[in-house]
């Protein structure tokens, strides 16, 4: 309550001050740069652009109640301010000074008062790419219709070992695009052999589905790594240094491309974007995943629980971890079990939103001892008060489109570098 009343007084104090000498260029505009314009710009997610004061002034009161509820910028999970490094959260002063420039009138101000624009690459968040690879050919999109997930695979020509820092998937077509996801396919790998490199393939599905998504899992193991994906509103992948994502020297590049007809035949040529590691990294980074595909949700259920859990074959550190569900998912909690007993809540969503599937990257690396499980505990909401049910009269099972259902839990490990991914991954459970 103490908390509560120093916030109300800050912002009174902020509009007792004078709310009109709030300007958008001297106070405004250097929170949008360094928390909206990622995405509100030219080509990027957000719905509008929030660059110049012409950009933002008509979306005043639009931006006033996203702040106030929390809405924007996104960030559903719940923990202690600075437990994630990746946290893009308003602090309660910039909530305080964008809502005294909206009350004040959302004066603009002297123009001189504005920061240096931030640089942006064009095209890209991860700042130029040292590498660029991309689908040979576009593929078409009908209008309608449900597309299977879609592969094509691209050869590196790497002759040696190459450490990335940072990687981005970039659709070409945003509108027709559910995800994307690029593996990593080392020589010694047989996943989709059968299929000739450079065409568009929908896969022969295989074997027991492992939770990975769709025809992924016709043959593919934790050694063929997702080194980057595409999911509306996720950031890119990018590294801290000392840790680096690996292509080995004559791998492939697998992209898995989910399609989503929306009443216009049209094209699509995603591309993926590599930064070199400046310095060679003391950590390789290979995401592994509690996951159970083996349930059934009853017609009309409101808090149907999912479970799994992996277990770890050696000491190793966790970077992030996120939850992937579909438009029933509810909420999920992702926690560490050690060998001692104790339990280590990471990460716990407790309002799931599909259209913001987010990854949560600690501020500092958790040691997992061998032996640690990490565990998925998730809930499904199937029924009629769920605004995104596509129906609350049917059960559901595990699928690969939205309509159906997945229950994931991902977490990115650092591992020695010349560790075997296979190594990590001793046992997987489900409940």
């Amino acid at each position: 309550m103490k908390i509560l009343a120093v916030s109300l007084l800050s912002s009174a104090a902020l509009l007792a001050a004078g709310a009109p000498g709030v300007t958008f260029y001297r106070d405004v505009l250097p929170i949008l740069q360094v928390r909206c314009q990622a995405c509100h710009r030219a080509g990027e997610v957000g719905p509008m652009p929030l660059v110049t004061y012409d950009d933002a002034r008509p979306w005043a009161k639009a931006i006033k109640q996203a702040v106030l509820t929390r809405k924007m910028p996104p960030w559903n999970v719940s923990g202690a301010a600075g437990k994630y490094r990746n946290d893009p959260s308003l602090s309660q002063q910039q909530i305080d000074r964008l809502v005294a420039w909206i009350d004040g009138g959302a004066s603009a101000g002297d123009p001189h008062d504005a920061p240096p624009p931030p640089t942006f690459a064009e095209g890209w968040t991860i700042g130029q790419p040292d590498l660029i690879f991309e689908m040979p050919e576009p593929f078409a999109v009908p209008a309608t219709g449900t597309l299977e997930y879609m592969y094509v695979i691209v050869p590196t020509g790497f002759r040696e070992d190459k450490w990335m820092s940072a990687a981005e998937v970039r659709p070409g077509n945003r509108a027709v695009m559910h995800h994307a996801n690029v593996y990593i396919r080392e020589p010694g790998s047989s996943w989709l052999r059968e299929y000739p490199a450079g065409k568009i393939f929908i896969p022969v599905e295989k074997g027991e589905r492992v939770g990975t998504g769709g025809n992924s899992s016709a043959g593919a193991s934790v050694r063929e790594q997702v080194i980057a994906g595409y999911i509306p509103g996720r950031p890119a992948k990018q590294e801290v240094p000392g840790y680096g994502l690996l292509v080995p020297a004559g791998s492939d590049l697998v992209f898995q491309l989910h399609y989503t007809a929306n009443g216009k035949a049209t094209t699509d040529r995603t591309r993926i974007g590599f930064v070199l590691a400046k310095t060679p990294p003391t950590k390789r980074v290979i995401r592994i995943q509690a996951s159970n595909a083996g349930f059934t949700i009853p017609p009309g259920d409101a808090n149907y629980p999912v479970s799994g859990s992996v277990k770890v074959g050696i000491e190793c550190e966790l970077i992030a971890a996120y939850p992937h569900m579909h438009y029933r998912g509810k909420s999920m909690a992702l926690s560490a079990e050690y060998p001692t007993g104790e339990r280590d809540e990471l990460v716990r969503v407790p309002r799931y939103d599909f259209n913001w599937q987010l990854v949560y990257e600690l501020s500092q690396p958790r040691l997992l001892p061998k032996g640690t499980i990490l565990r998925a505990d998730a809930h499904f909401d199937n029924s009629p008060n769920n605004r995104l049910n596509p129906d609350p009269t049917k059960q559901v099972r595990w699928g690969d489109q939205s309509w159906e259902e997945m229950m994931v839990g991902f977490f990115d490990v650092a591992i020695p570098l010349r560790t075997d991914p296979r190594d990590v991954v001793v046992e997987q459970g489900t409940e």
